[in-house]
């Protein structure tokens, strides 16, 4: 288990679509703790295959000390709608307000192969749906009507406590 460099925006490969996951062994399980650990040490709640150059279907996502390895996920069904402050480790010092859905259902394989769901709301749904952005080549700006919308982060602010609270642990 290592901390890897974070893929940043401009590098193709955050574009790459993730490949399905196929193979549950060792490269996973490698590629999964790599995933955590990164992500704890940056610091996020969510860190996607792809920000790790590696073009698979695979994101962790921890929220309230719970870790979520999804391999292959999927959303199943949503409902509502939430906007709120965005950020990503991939493109820091910048956050942005997004309108994601409220509630996500998912359906994906835990590390072993084996299948899960996870349902959320809140942060863990803002999550979800931002990692899985990430598994098909889309970054939270491609949701904004104009590059105008972006927020930078410590230029000053008086509103940058509000904003770093807000994003603090967002991937």
């Amino acid at each position: 288990m290592s901390v890897r460099p974070i893929v940043m925006l401009g590098d193709p490969r955050l574009r790459l679509k993730g490949q399905p996951v196929d193979s549950f062994g060792k490269f996973l399980h490698g590629l999964l703790d790599d995933l955590a650990h990164t992500m704890r040490d940056a610091p996020g709640v969510g860190l996607a295959a792809p920000q790790l150059g590696e073009p698979l279907q695979v994101a962790v996502i921890e929220v309230e000390r719970q870790l979520h390895e999804l391999a292959n996920p999927r959303i199943v069904r949503s409902e509502g709608d939430d906007r709120d402050l965005k950020g990503c480790l991939s493109i820091p010092g910048y956050v942005a307000y997004v309108t994601r859905r409220e509630r996500v259902w998912v359906v994906a394989q835990d590390r072993l192969g084996r299948k899960i769901r996870v349902a959320g709301s809140g942060l863990l749904s803002r999550a979800l749906q931002h990692e899985l952005d990430h598994l098909d080549g889309k970054l939270y700006i491609d949701h904004l009507e104009s590059m105008d919308e972006l927020l930078p982060v410590g230029a000053g602010n008086e509103d940058d406590a509000e904003v770093r609270e807000a994003t603090s642990a967002l991937a």
